[in-house]
């Protein structure tokens, strides 16, 4: 007998889910272990199902136990007693995170989404079960519960995903409506100002909890609803009810954020849930005692606020207290800051600012020391002091720099933008209507964790999580930055990982290699480190849920691993190259090109998956919007204009016209004149790559920049034409499948110059610095395609071996898009395909078997076995010699 059942609390979570899975085990039977909700009665009521009561249940028939919304023992009643008896298979299907002790399935579906209905959704989606408008609705009426409308901060993409498809399928809001949040009755409203009225504030490491103490005779089962809805009345953060009813002492916890887990809580009684919602049933204690309780345990739970070492910038520019106001203002203006701290003998003495030091050198004081003009009594804080106490301290001295000390000496700062984005934070964090507002207006915008979770396989994210252990142990903060985090927002695969670390790049790539495996390069003149074939596994779990991976598991692949140290850069001159310098993260994302570039994740293992968003980028890829950090990017680096087409062209995102205007005055400054051909050439080769040579040339054409290869360039419609049968031509080699492969980027390069005369062709390739190599393979292939177009015989297979064994086959696909004669680009298809490939099959031995002594005529037989064979006039080995015995012995 196959049972299904839940917790022994039943909501339409459970309910939906028992009956989602009643689709994949038909004569499962439904069993509620204890009570039902007062709203899932209702239901019910007016749209019956057959749910079993657990006394008629005989447990030694029991086969099959299918526990859905739960995988704890004291959740499921009198269920427990059969979860460890032998023959019974246990299937699990849950949403809620991993706990010790919890109940191990032979199957398991455990995904830590918004609701268990979800998980059922999408088995029954991808199975293509059918079902009808009801089921359809009671799923969606259980996520909708279990998200608080899709509104919890525990949602996640598949739960909307999940409610889509089911409102396709029939789902009726109008039903889900009706009861996920029903208007209260008088018990209710008598309830819920009975709780109001006796409401107690707690601050808690900055966290604010309402606390209210309930006293009824009779057991009150809508309790989870009057909590709702004192979180909607109440501008709090997370709100705790101590209900004593019928001899027990029920718990119910609600929460906002993130430095209070209520699941943490309730599993200290017994219960359990999610970070925003849980609740425990514990014997009857005094309400007054527990809730004394309670508030001591709460202030080892709730995790501390931010303090300032979570939020500073480090390491800080600093200026020695002797150095001039001319050194002074040099420093500000290469490494774009406002503030210098000054130091004497490695001690902070004060700072100076850019408006002093400005008005100072005005005056005539441009050699004077830094010292004698630096603010010594401004405020100073330390690395443990909490954000809060900088913010009331900062506002109060209307200070904009709060400099770090320890032990006298300077390891950080704090500005009046990191605390302004401290607050911003906090404020979408508490405010009810975030996740319905970034749900509607971007489907990318979520728990980054969860966006972890869903689209990196589980051997890559159990990777960052080690890089972020490995991190906390050596008291360093890590993060995962630019592309890879730019496409996991987009949801395009992105396995190029790149790690920079707040510390000793290098360093810590060795920490990281000696626990992860792999081989490691090491390049000290850039502080960088390459971590080659880390071998990753698939994840494995024992009852505690930690890592059980033995050394017979073989390895599923492996990845490799950029690690550097955070660094600034700042460049001598225009188009020069940058000097690096090391420094925070902040300044590090800040040397990037674009803002869609300067997104970083944290990995350390109190704030994994913490998005950081220092410029805007998340905004931009929302928005599908190129644009630079700063008015001098093009001067600092003119590739980055083709760099903006290239992007603007592969993601399909315009760009701003803000950037669009710094392009033009790039070229109007001739800053590409000032720019190495090796770098132009490099930029030009990536942007052939990923994105068709035809649109792409097009878009440089119109912003002028094809003119920085060579004046004389021009996209005409011939070009454009040509490109674009290129392209197809290319996509055509590809499908053949040939051990040759091509080098795209050359033919294109080829395709872009061919209409130039041959003085002007090695001027581009020279300007571009061109390989030497690559660079004559260009233009003797472009020499070659018109000796060939005029000279290719397509009816002669022979001719035809003859004039393209020795041509690349770029120069080769060069003729067949250039030249549009159908029986030529057949001929050198009918080369590529089989002529190429044919030789005799008969070798110097079988010549002298048949009496033909070695000498220089082997060479005439062997070119005239080809030739024979290229006509198909010979077929195989035996005709082959009959051939030569007829032709070449006496």
């Amino acid at each position: 007998m196959d049972i299904i059942t839940c917790h022994t609390n039943a909501d339409f979570d459970c309910l939906s889910s028992m009956v989602g899975v009643q689709k994949l085990f038909p004569e499962g039977k439904l069993v509620f272990p204890g009570a039902a909700e007062s709203p899932v009665r209702e239901f019910l009521k007016s749209h019956p199902l057959k749910i079993e009561k657990i006394k008629d249940i005989d447990f030694s028939a029991v086969k099959r136990l299918i526990i859905v919304d739960t995988k704890d023992p004291e959740r499921i009643g009198d269920f427990k007693k059969i979860v460890d008896k032998k023959g019974t298979l246990i299937f699990i299907f849950d949403h809620h995170p991993p706990k010790e002790n919890d109940i191990e399935g032979v199957v398991e579906n455990i995904v830590e989404v918004g609701a268990t209905a979800t998980i059922i959704t999408e088995i029954i989606k991808k199975k293509k079960l059918p079902f009808a408008p009801m089921e359809a609705t009671l799923l969606c009426l259980g996520i909708y519960e279990e998200t608080g409308s899709l509104r919890f901060t525990t949602t996640t993409e598949r739960d909307v995903l999940a409610v889509a498809f089911l409102l396709k399928r029939g789902a009726n809001l109008k039903v889900v409506s009706a009861f996920v949040k029903p208007g209260m009755d008088r018990e209710a409203l008598a309830f819920l100002n009975e709780i109001i009225s006796t409401l107690v504030d707690v601050v808690i490491h900055g966290v604010r909890i309402k606390i209210g103490i309930a006293v009824r005779e009779s057991y009150f089962d809508d309790a989870a609803h009057v909590a709702h809805n004192i979180m909607e009345m109440e501008n709090i953060d997370a709100l705790l009810l101590i209900l004593n009813m019928e001899g027990k002492i029920v718990l119910i916890g609600r929460s906002r954020v993130t430095e209070l887990n209520m699941a943490d809580l309730m599993l200290h009684y017994g219960g359990g849930g999610h970070q925003a919602a849980a609740s425990a049933v514990i014997e009857e204690v005094p309400p007054d005692i527990l809730k004394e309780e309670i508030i001591e345990r709460l202030k080892v739970i709730v995790r501390t606020t931010r303090l300032v070492k979570d939020i500073m910038t480090s390491p800080v520019i600093t200026i020695q207290w002797n150095s001039s106001l001319k050194e002074a203002e040099k420093l500000m203006t290469m490494y774009n800051i406002n503030v210098l701290p000054v130091i004497k003998n490695g001690v902070y003495k004060g700072f100076v600012s850019r408006e002093v030091v400005e008005k100072a050198i005005f005056h005539g004081f441009i050699g004077s020391k830094a010292m004698e003009f630096a603010t010594t009594d401004a405020e100073t804080t330390g690395v443990d002091t909490p954000v809060k106490d900088i913010e009331e301290l900062m506002i109060e001295q209307n200070q904009r720099f709060m400099p770090v000390i320890k032990k006298g000496v300077i390891v950080g700062a704090i500005t009046r933008t990191d605390l302004l984005r401290v607050l911003y934070e906090d404020y979408l964090k508490k405010s009810r209507l975030k996740t319905a507002l970034e749900t509607m207006k971007n489907p990318v915008t979520k728990s980054i964790p969860s966006l972890l979770g869903d689209r990196l396989p589980v051997n890559v994210l159990n990777l960052l999580k080690k890089v972020g252990e490995i991190a906390d142990e050596a008291g360093i903060n890590a993060y995962v930055v630019g592309g890879f985090v730019r496409d996991l927002l987009r949801a395009e695969k992105n396995m190029d990982i790149d790690i920079v670390v707040e510390g000793e790049g290098i360093e810590f790539a060795g920490m990281l290699a000696k626990r992860v495996g792999g081989r490691i390069t090491i390049h000290r003149r850039f502080g960088t480190a390459k971590i080659m074939d880390i071998p990753l596994y698939k994840k494995m779990y024992n009852k505690t849920g930690k890592d059980n991976r033995t050394e017979e598991v073989k390895p599923e692949s492996a990845i490799h691993l950029d690690i550097a140290t955070a660094r600034t850069e700042y460049y001598e001159e225009p188009a020069a190259l940058p000097k690096v310098e090391v420094s925070s993260i902040k300044k590090d994302l800040y040397r990037r090109d674009f803002t869609i570039n300067t997104l970083a994740i944290k990995l350390n293992m109190k704030n994994f998956g913490a998005l950081i968003d220092f410029f805007g980028g998340r905004r931009d890829l929302r928005d599908g919007m190129i644009r630079v950090l700063h008015n001098l990017s093009f001067i600092e680096d003119p590739t980055r204009a083709i760099r903006a087409v290239r992007f603007s062209e592969r993601f399909g995102f315009k760009i701003s016209k803000h950037t669009e205007k710094l392009i033009r005055s790039a070229l109007k400054f001739e800053l590409f004149d000032k720019l190495s051909g090796t770098r132009l050439y490099d930029e030009l080769l990536i942007t052939f790559k990923e994105t068709e040579p035809a649109k792409i040339l097009k878009r440089l054409s119109r912003y002028g920049l094809l003119k920085v290869l060579h004046p004389s360039l021009l996209f005409t419609g011939n070009l454009e034409s040509l490109l674009q049968r290129i392209h197809d031509t290319i996509s055509w080699y590809n499908l053949l499948f040939l051990e040759e492969t091509i080098d795209s980027g050359s033919l294109c390069l080829m395709v872009l110059i061919s209409d130039l005369n041959e003085e002007e062709r090695e001027v581009a390739l020279r300007r571009l610095a061109t390989p030497v190599k690559i660079e004559e393979k260009i233009i003797n292939g472009l020499k070659d395609a018109e000796f060939l177009a005029k000279t290719l015989s397509p009816d002669d297979p022979v001719n035809i071996f003859e004039l393209l064994k020795g041509v690349s086959v770029e120069t080769m696909l060069f003729i067949m898009a250039r030249h549009v004669d159908k029986k030529k680009q057949k001929a050198i298809s009918n080369y590529l395909i089989r002529l190429k490939n044919i030789k005799p099959e008969i070798k110097g031995k079988d010549l002298i078997e048949i009496g033909i002594e070695p000498g220089p005529r082997y060479s005439k037989i062997f070119n005239n076995l080809l030739r024979e064979k290229l006509r198909g006039r010979l077929k195989d080995k035996e005709e082959e010699l009959n051939y030569v015995q007829k032709n070449w012995t006496d």
